[in-house]
């Protein structure tokens, strides 16, 4: 079912999905959607929750695309909400070593969602069982290190010789192969209806991995002196001589551990503790942020500006007794201004509060 009181922003039609294996990916086993699903979270950290919910699998999940989504949050209220939600036991950041049968290897991490609250215990048996684990649909070669999305352990379907795909457009690369075959050789002048009717076929060519060139090749070599019916010819051998079907090779998770949610550090080097490091702790609690300190920041950077700068002319100079030109200052007015925006508005993206106008 529904929230009774969702969120007032929920994800759009056009939330950025993660490239093909990562963003969302469900822990599975979830209580079904209820009110009471965040009501342990804080409001702003609930709202998240909420949106983070109704994404769907595969959506992508780093803090900088969720706050360029989210009409409420910037960036760093949606990294600290992450931080909250990821301690309160829905969210976890799973490093996994994936081993490809071409003796290929990388490390990726998985963010992994859980709408039921897990303890710490229920997520370190979730990462133990991911060990061994078919990922072979779910795997982007190289050894470069990418951010995530979901799994699908099933082999690759069976696909037909000829799918029931839509008519292409005339400017697509399997349509231009067939319409070059005239020029290749005179012998199968096809004309427009005979490549828009063989066109699917030259498609399944170019998704088994032939190129144009190969098309070309296997329809003009061999053919006899003369040829009636260039269609039926190029249809016969497209079907007979069909490139095999590319074999995804096998991968499996070889091993699975915990990082952290804020900086990306892993088990291996520091103790990871309901999903945070020690080092990101001690640096949250050291400079706790409120809700009410953020708001009170950005209403500062919005208030300075053309008016601040007049005001602190203004006072400038009936401390001084009449107008200074900047030219006599150390520091211009606007300047002066502009330095302390900026300064607040690096603060406030960095978790620190932000200075008071002095």
């Amino acid at each position: 079912m529904a929230y009774a009181h969702p969120s007032p922003a929920l994800p759009s039609p056009s939330h950025p999905m993660a490239n093909s294996g990562y963003g969302k990916r469900p822990a599975g086993d979830e209580d079904p959607h209820a009110d009471a699903d965040f009501a342990h979270l804080l409001p702003r950290d609930a709202e998240v929750a909420v949106f983070i919910d109704h994404l769907d699998t595969g959506h992508a999940m780093g803090h900088k695309v969720l706050a360029a989504e989210h009409p409420r949050y910037g960036q760093q209220a949606m990294r600290t909400s992450l931080t909250r939600i990821t301690e309160a036991g829905h969210l976890r950041w799973i490093k996994e070593h994936i081993t490809v049968e071409d003796n290929t290897m990388r490390w990726v991490t998985r963010t992994y969602w859980s709408r039921t609250r897990r303890s710490a215990e229920w997520w370190a048996r979730f990462a133990r069982e991911r060990h061994g684990k078919d990922v072979t649909r779910d795997h982007l070669p190289g050894l470069a290190r990418v951010e995530e999305q979901p799994a699908a352990a099933e082999a690759p379907a069976e696909r037909p010789a000829v799918p029931d795909a839509p008519e292409p457009e005339p400017e697509s690369a399997a349509y231009r192969a067939l319409s070059r075959l005239r020029t290749a050789d005179v012998r199968m002048p096809l004309t427009e209806s005979d490549c828009r009717s063989l066109a699917p076929l030259a498609e399944e060519w170019l998704s088994r991995g032939a190129a144009p060139e190969d098309i070309t090749r296997a329809l003009t070599e061999g053919l006899p002196p003369t040829v009636s019916n260039p269609g039926g010819l190029a249809r016969r051998r497209l079907e007979s001589k069909m490139p095999p079907q590319k074999r995804e090779p096998r991968a499996r998770v070889t091993r699975a551990i915990m990082a952290c949610a804020t900086c990306d550090q892993d088990e291996r080097t520091v103790k990871i503790d309901r999903g945070i490091c020690e080092d990101c702790r001690r640096e949250n609690e050291a400079n706790p942020v409120s809700d009410e300190d953020i708001v009170k920041g950005f209403e500062e950077i919005a208030h300075l500006g053309t008016a601040s700068a007049y005001f602190l002319r203004k006072k400038l100079e009936r401390s001084t007794g009449g107008p200074v030109p900047d030219t006599f200052r150390s520091v211009p007015i606007e300047d002066r201004v502009f330095y302390h925006y900026r300064d607040n508005r690096d603060r406030i993206a960095n978790g620190l509060p932000p200075r008071r106008w002095k």
